[in-house]
């Protein structure tokens, strides 16, 4: 069955939807200007769409539904947290079949206008609006991906010293952090060695926080900093780009230490940081959000139930160690095909 989208009419923005966004100061991308009769749409979590981390992963879902499913769509940059919710009235004026919003701190403008707009599809990247008919949560077990991840980075550890640290305590940032704590904790068990995670400790939920996601901040990097110089020769920031505040970091104090990626196959992205990254914790939002706008665009019908992206169903994985592949164990591949299959049968707890 086709699925009948708006009119066509309400494709173009309102002139005083336009006039909102230049208000806002709220960006289109530039190549927004699809073929099609379905509508796709997506508000950017506070930043840019090209950020090599969270913002990206959906925005290549889009280009991806665009490309393959002949789709327009719509993506719109939130450069302050004051963008949500103009944004989000500027995409329900465009008549969007599916408004994707990007990132727990959009929720509460989510919450306004997906309630004053309950004729509209929306989905929640990494948050859930309560009690909603209309805004489908997209959730990743990312503590699944990350505990093969640690496992792998104690594995690679000369000092047998890792490190952590987030923007803010919240669980779509500290799942990344548990999984990798009690990872490297398997790892110790299964070769009866110490192995030290500095940043997090899952038991009192302490550890080492920016405060914020500000990219390559001095906060970031004066962190990594301090881990390195505390022996830690493999970091995992999780808060977005880090990118350049930890390289530097490990610039300066040790250039045989590397750093992990987040959300996106980092290194797969960007020849520049490859020789940095041992790998990526990749939370698969673009498998997600294109496979939500694909399922409608194929005449499903929108629901609520929340999607969970697992090892399972390829929502997160890990991914190629590259040029690092050598440093690790030689029977590391096969152990982390176990511990996948360990945590997909409930042997393994990545959340302890």
């Amino acid at each position: 069955m086709k699925l009948i989208s708006r009119s066509s009419a309400a494709k173009a923005l309102s002139l005083a939807a336009v006039s909102a966004l230049v208000l806002s100061g709220c960006t289109s991308a530039a190549d927004d200007n699809g073929a099609g009769e379905f509508l796709a749409c997506a508000v950017s979590d506070e930043g840019k769409w090209l950020d090599k981390s969270f913002n990206e992963a959906v925005y290549n879902a889009m280009q991806q539904a665009k490309t393959e499913l002949k789709v327009s769509i719509q993506t719109l940059e939130s450069k302050t947290p004051e963008a949500f919710e103009p944004n989000l009235n500027s995409l329900v004026e465009a008549g969007c079949d599916i408004i994707v919003a990007n990132g727990f701190k959009i929720a509460e403008a989510l919450a306004k206008v997906s309630s004053e707009n309950p004729e509209v599809s929306f989905a929640l990247v990494d948050g859930q609006v309560e009690d909603s008919t209309n805004v489908k949560p997209l959730f990743f077990e990312t503590a699944e991906s990350s505990f093969l991840a640690g496992y792998a980075a104690a594995d690679f550890s000369t000092s047998k010293v890792i490190g952590t640290y987030g923007g803010i305590p919240i669980p779509p940032v500290t799942d990344f952090m548990t999984g990798y704590y009690y990872g490297a904790m398997q790892w110790g068990k299964d070769n009866s060695q110490t192995v030290q995670v500095l940043g997090w400790d899952p038991v009192t939920e302490t550890g080492s926080f920016m405060g914020d996601f500000t990219a390559n901040s001095d906060v970031s990097r004066n962190i990594a900093l301090t881990q390195l110089n505390s022996k830690a020769d493999v970091i995992l920031p999780v808060a977005g780009n880090q990118f350049t505040a930890v390289t530097t970091a490990i610039d300066e104090v040790n250039k045989d230490a590397v750093m992990l990626g987040v959300d996106l196959d980092v290194a797969g992205n960007n020849a520049d940081l490859a020789p940095y990254i041992l790998t990526s914790i990749e939370k698969r939002m673009t498998v997600a959000v294109f496979g939500l706008i694909k399922s409608l665009v194929d005449g499903a019908a929108f629901d609520v139930t929340p999607y969970s992206g697992t090892l399972d169903n390829a929502g997160t994985a890990i991914s190629p160690f590259r040029d690092f592949e050598a440093d690790l164990s030689a029977d590391i591949a096969a152990r982390l095909e176990e511990l996948q299959t360990g945590i997909k049968d409930g042997t393994y707890k990545p959340k302890g």
